[in-house]
């Protein structure tokens, strides 16, 4: 007997689009998903797939179109800063990272997120994003992290290694005396230096 997941493996194999659009309307939110994964390595997601798993009532395939909304430039996905689930806003922040996207509107809501948000886990993933797209205008919230919770600071250390100013050297400087040894160590091996 098929199951709806055998369908789908079915379906990819057989190259059936029209399957698995139909999958896409399934209950279970892992079929949905996966669904939306056949599609993108059959080259046959649209963006209107994508748009329609952006929002998905079911916060892990929000998070499965946002990872396949990456490279789809034209898509907005600064949105997904706004969710309400704190792992599609994680997902959201790396995504728009991984895009390397330097626009103002990116870069000023990864900044807010980086700063305000409530959840340590997306402020972190804000910052990291910030690092990997590398612009001036997010070293400020980048230099702010470097006092927050344990894991943000340790991932701002990690995101100042695009950054040469005196400013970043200083920060790093101060984080070789962090109560965190990760957070230590990491600003010891961006100076080059040994405790």
């Amino acid at each position: 007997m098929s199951t709806p997941r055998t369908t789908v493996i079915i379906a990819e194999a057989q190259g059936n689009v029209t399957a698995l659009g139909q999958a896409r309307l399934d209950e279970d939110p892992t079929i949905r998903a996966a669904s939306l994964g056949a599609l993108a390595r059959l080259g046959a997601l649209t963006n209107a797939d994508v748009l329609e798993g952006l929002g998905d009532q079911d916060a892990a395939v929000r998070c499965r179109a946002i990872e396949l909304g990456i490279a789809r430039s034209e898509l907005d996905l600064i949105r997904m800063l706004d969710d309400a689930d704190d792992l599609v806003v994680e997902t959201a922040a790396w995504a728009l990272g991984e895009r390397g996207s330097n626009d103002d509107a990116t870069l000023a809501r990864l900044s807010e997120v980086g700063r305000t948000h409530e959840v340590s886990i997306c402020r972190e993933a804000a910052v990291a994003a910030l690092g990997a797209i590398g612009d001036n205008a997010g070293l400020p919230t980048i230099l702010h992290a470097m006092t927050d919770r344990a894991p943000v600071r340790r991932r701002a250390v990690l995101a100042l290694a695009p950054f040469d100013t005196d400013q970043v050297t200083m920060a790093l400087r101060d984080a070789l005396d962090d109560r965190d040894r990760q957070v230590r160590q990491a600003a010891e091996d961006l100076l080059g230096t040994e405790s």
